[in-house]
C-alpha cells in the first residue's frame, strides 16, 4: 500500500519560512510503527494523521509523531492539517480528538485567497518552575541565571503538552543558542517536557521565542504552536493579560526559517485561540 504524504509548512506564507509538518489524511489502515517510521522517514519535526473520522460531520481523530516518538498535540501540525482539510472541504468548523483533547479548529480564506486556521487548545495551565528544573535546563542550554528576564520567571506551562518556559533577558542572549543536545535532551525527558520555550519580550503585544526539541530528535523548531498555547496560558498566569489581547509570536528568524504566530488570551478563559497559515511545500519528495 502506497501512503501519501502531503507537507505543508505551517505558521507562513512563503514555503520556504514557517515549520514544515507531514500530513497524512487517511492512516485509517497504519499501526503506531508505520506511522512512526513515516514521521522518522518524512524527517519533520512533527507528522499528523488522521485515523479515522467523518467528512461530513468534519470531525477527525488525529495523531502525531516526531521522528523519535509520538506526542500528544502539535499546534503547528495542527495548522497543517486542517489547513489540508479545508482546502479539500471547503472552509469552515473543523473538530480534531487528538489524545491531548478535543481541539475546534476554525479555517477560512483571507484577502489573499490563503486559508489561514484558528485552533483552541484544550485548558492551559502554569506553575512556577522548580529551582532544580530551572538550573539543570539552565547549565544544559549554557546559559546563567544572569540571562534571564526578571520579569518573566522560568514556568512549566502546558496547552496540550508541557513546556519550561525561560525568558531572556536581551534578544542577543535569546539569538546565541548553542546548547548542549543530549544533556538538554536527558533534562527534558526526566520532567516531561516536549519543547523549551525560549522568549524574549519586545513589547506586551510582540514576543520573540525559540524552541528547542531535542526529545523528537529536532534541534530547533521554527514554529511551536502547542508551546504558543501554553505561553498564552504563562501571560494569563502571571497577570500580564488582563483583558482580551492578541499577540504576536515571532519565532524562526535566527534559524532562516521566520514564522509568525498569533495568539489570542483572555483573564477567564484557561484556553488560547492560535492563528497561521500553512502552505504546500511543492517539489517535497513523497
Amino acid at each position: 500500500m502506497t501512503t501519501e504524504i502531503l507537507r505543508y509548512s505551517a505558521f507562513t506564507h512563503d514555503p520556504a519560512g514557517g515549520n514544515p509538518a507531514g500530513v497524512v489524511l487517511d492512516a485509517s489502515g497504519l499501526d503506531d510503527p508505520e506511522m512512526l517510521a513515516i514521521a522518522a522517514e518524512v524527517g519533520y519535526s512533527e507528522t499528523a494523521f488522521v485515523t479515522g473520522g467523518d467528512a461530513e460531520r468534519r470531525r477527525f481523530r488525529v495523531r502525531y509523531f516526531s521522528p523519535l516518538a509520538e506526542v500528544a498535540f502539535c499546534g503547528h501540525a495542527t495548522v497543517a492539517l486542517a489547513v489540508a482539510l479545508a482546502e479539500r472541504l471547503g472552509p469552515g468548523e473543523i473538530v480534531l480528538d487528538t489524545p491531548a483533547g478535543e481541539i475546534p479548529v476554525s479555517t477560512a480564506v483571507d484577502g489573499t485567497g490563503a486559508v489561514r486556521a484558528t485552533l483552541t487548545s484544550v485548558p492551559t495551565r502554569s506553575r512556577p518552575a522548580l529551582p532544580a528544573e530551572r538550573d539543570a535546563a539552565l547549565a544544559a542550554l549554557g546559559w546563567t541565571a544572569a540571562d534571564l528576564d526578571p520579569d518573566l520567571p522560568a514556568h512549566v506551562a502546558f496547552g496540550g503538552n508541557d513546556h519550561l518556559v525561560l525568558a531572556a533577558a536581551s534578544r542577543a542572549r535569546l539569538a546565541d543558542l548553542d546548547y548542549d543536545f543530549d544533556a538538554l535532551a536527558e533534562v527534558m525527558r526526566r520532567h516531561g517536557w516536549t519543547t523549551v520555550d525560549l522568549v524574549w519580550r519586545e513589547s506586551a503585544e510582540r514576543y520573540h521565542a525559540r524552541n528547542p526539541f531535542p526529545v523528537g530528535g529536532v534541534v530547533e523548531d521554527p514554529a511551536t504552536g502547542a508551546a504558543a498555547a501554553a505561553f498564552g496560558g504563562y501571560l494569563r498566569e502571571l497577570g500580564l493579560v488582563t483583558g482580551p489581547a492578541a499577540i504576536a509570536v515571532r519565532q524562526g528568524e535566527d534559524m532562516g526559517r521566520t514564522s509568525e504566530l498569533l495568539i489570542e488570551v483572555g483573564p477567564h478563559d484557561p484556553r488560547t485561540r492560535v492563528t497561521g497559515q500553512a502552505v504546500p511545500v511543492f517539489g517535497a519528495p513523497v
